[in-house]
Order: structure tokens, then C-alpha cells, then sequence
């Protein structure tokens, strides 16, 4: 169905050459500008640059897509190199050209955020594109049904947690990846990209908060978590399993739409920064001088704490930094499971995390702190209603 991947890199050799080192948005000439909004009317908010934009196809629903770079962008020394490439190597638009097929499915939009490997984004990057996203797709005057993020898979996970918990609107966000680089045999992203967009177009994925769409499966962003270093089926929902798929290229669905039960959302109109929040790994032996180190040297705001069950033995330090005005988060090493919170709310403890693993304790943390929530009440309160009654 789709083209050879490796024709893609001639036509990607400008893209590629201009493509982001950083997270700063690629610019384009006001001429293009001009010429995107002739098109159909749309503005884009000030700061967006687009530096793409297929014809425009009035019969057909309108996608935006934000690309970040990562391994679905990534370019290998030859075609059997999928192991050893350069990520974030191929823009948005060669992306697109790829998969011509996307013409058939919806106007395409396309916003260079950024170009880098996953571990290099940011809360800085997060927030650019949680506050367009909000512009952008829900907006009430908005010609946009739905919004496709390409992203690496490493960091995928926590950049759409961020986003389902900060894009408030009806329509889907979609994060999408890949395991092998663009220019690799049997590369999976133009296939990926492909139901990314069919499955954001589609009129019941509506109303189920962000999705990540891997591998033909989609998973709710709240719950999938990257399993596998390796191998295309790493994307999984180990307890809830997968909302739906794709078949014959077409979305499906398991259940009527729905979001997650413990959810939260955060209005980040106003934020310009977030806290910053450290991950620590529990283990036999651990160190209590961490946790003081990780205080007066990192200017942290907050701790997940990542150990095993019945704890590292190191209380008296946790008792120490929680007093000190910084708030300590417990889940587990295992990323399956729930830490359930205490029948009544214990100040100055530590906070459970509930369903959530490590890295999505993290950014809820994160967001809790700028925007003067109660971080106790955020992990804690819904989930305690709904096993104590209280």
C-alpha cells in the first residue's frame, strides 16, 4: 500500500538539511503563510508556523499534525540499518509525501515543533504544544478534527499523558511513532502515520481523551506504557488492554467512548514553566544521602519514588524532605499494579500514586505543582472514593 521508504530520502534531502537541532519551530516566509490561509480561511495562532499543508480538499475532515522527530523521522546509513540511525532526520513534510495515501483520508497540516530523539523533549516542548493544541483543535471556531503528534517511542508515553491531561476538548489527540527508522526494509511508521490519521478522523474516537496508535492497536494515553526496547508490538496496556485496533486500515473499537476513571485535567493557558521533579530508583542498600543531595543540589519541587513494595528502608530521609516542603510520590519498580492510598489522607507521608506508573507520576506531579493544585488531593482523592466510600 505504501511506497518504498528509502525514495523518500532525495525528496527529504532539503527537509532533512533544515531540519530542527533544537526545539525551535522551523520558520517559513510569510508568502507561504499567506498562501496556507487563502486556502480555507484559517489563521494560524501567532507562533505556529506551518510548513505544510496538502491541497485543500473541502469534502474531507482537516488533521494537524505536530511533528516532534524521533525514529519515525530517523534516517539510517542504508536500508538494513534499523538499529543505528540518526533520529529526528526527516521533516514533517517528507513524512507526509510518503504516505500520499493521507490525501484520501484528510487535509494534512503539518508543524515543525521540533526534531530531536524523544529523550531530548522538554516540559518546555510539552507546554508549546499543549497550549497550541488548545488553540488550535478547540478552539470553537476550529477547522481541525483532530491532532497527530509523531514522536519517539522512548519518551512517547509521558508526552501523551502530558497531553491528555492538558488538552481539554472532545476531539482526538493521537501520539504516534516508530520502531524503525524511515529509511529502514519494512519501515513501520508510514503505516503508523497512516492509522494515526484514520483513527483521529474516525467519529468514535471522540470523547476518549488522548490515544497512542502503535503496531495497528490503540491504546489509551493514560494507561500505555512502553514495554519492549526493541520489538514493533512495545506498546501495551498490561491491566485495562488495548480500547481498540485497525483492520483492513480501518479503526474499531471495544467499548463506547470513555475516558479513564481517576483522570485529571489541568488548564495550562498561563504556565510557562514547570517544576522540576526527580525519579528515584529504590533498591536494597539505597542511599538516604539521595534524597538530601537531590534537595540542595537539583532544586527539585517533588520525588517520585520508584521502589520495591514495602519500601528502601530509608523513611527517616523521606520524613526529612517531606517536611522540608517537598512532596515524595510512591509507585513501584514493577510499572503494573496499583499503590493503593490510606483509608483516610496522611499529611507529611508519602503520596500513592494509584494507577499510574514512574514517569506518569512525574508529569502529573509536575503539572499539580504549577498550577497550585493539591498534589495529595490529585493522586489520592478520587481513587480513595472509590475503594472506601469516603
Amino acid at each position: 500500500m505504501f511506497p518504498s521508504i528509502p525514495t523518500l530520502v532525495t525528496a527529504a534531502t532539503v527537509l532533512a538539511s533544515s531540519a530542527l537541532a533544537s526545539p525551535t519551530p522551523i520558520p517559513i516566509a510569510s508568502s507561504q503563510v499567506l498562501s496556507l490561509v487563502r486556502r480555507d480561511n484559517w489563521t494560524p495562532p501567532a507562533g505556529l508556523n506551518v510548513t505544510y499543508q496538502s491541497e485543500y480538499n473541502a469534502s474531507l475532515p482537516s488533521t494537524m499534525i505536530f511533528a516532534t522527530g524521533g525514529t519515525i523521522a530517523g534516517r539510517g546509513s542504508s536500508s538494513t540499518a534499523s538499529g543505528v540511525y540518526q533520529a529526528g532526520s526527516i521533516g514533517v513534510g517528507a513524512l507526509v509525501d510518503a504516505v500520499p495515501e493521507l490525501l484520501n483520508v484528510s487535509n494534512i497540516y503539518g508543524v515543525q515543533i521540533a526534531n530531536v530523539g524523544s529523550p531530548s523533549i522538554n516540559s518546555t516542548i510539552q507546554l508549546n504544544m499543549a497550549q497550541y493544541a488548545n488553540k488550535v483543535l478547540c478552539a470553537e471556531d476550529s477547522i481541525f478534527d483532530s491532532l497527530v503528534i509523531t514522536h519517539g517511542t522512548d519518551t512517547l508515553e509521558e508526552t501523551a499523558f502530558f497531553m491528555d491531561l492538558t488538552v481539554n476538548c472532545r476531539k482526538p489527540v493521537i501520539i504516534v511513532g516508530a520502531m524503525r527508522p524511515a529509511t529502514a526494509l519494512s519501515a513501520d511508521g508510514p503505516a503508523n502515520l497512516y492509522a494515526a490519521v484514520k483513527t483521529g478522523v474516525f467519529p468514535d474516537s471522540k470523547d476518549r481523551g488522548a490515544l497512542i496508535v502503535m503496531n495497528d492497536r490503540i491504546g489509551s494515553a493514560f494507561y500505555t506504557q512502553k514495554t519492549h526496547v526493541n520489538y514493533l508490538d512495545t506498546f501495551k496496556a498490561p491491566e485495562p488492554g488495548y480500547l481498540g485496533g485497525l483492520f483492513n486500515n480501518e479503526p474499531f473499537y471495544y467499548y463506547g467512548p470513555a475516558t479513564p476513571k481517576y483522570k485529571n485535567t489541568f488548564d495550562v493557558t498561563n504556565v510557562t514553566s514547570l517544576p522540576k521533579v526527580d525519579i528515584v530508583y529504590g533498591h536494597q542498600e539505597t542511599d538516604p544521602r539521595i534524597f538530601e543531595s537531590i534537595v540542595k543540589y537539583g532544586d527539585v519541587k517533588g520525588i517520585v519514588l520508584a521502589s520495591p513494595n514495602g519500601g528502601v528502608g530509608v523513611d527517616s530521609a523521606i520524613t526529612d524532605t517531606i517536611s522540608s516542603g517537598i512532596p515524595i510520590v510512591r509507585h513501584v519498580r514493577i510499572n503494573v499494579g496499583m499503590i493503593a492510598p490510606s483509608e483516610t489522607p496522611r499529611n507529611g507521608s508519602v503520596i500513592s500514586s494509584g494507577l499510574i506508573n514512574n514517569q506518569k507520576s512525574r508529569i502529573q506531579l509536575q503539572l499539580a505543582l504549577a498550577t497550585g493544585a493539591d498534589p495529595r488531593a490529585v493522586f489520592e482523592d478520587a481513587l480513595r472514593e472509590e475503594l472506601y466510600g469516603n
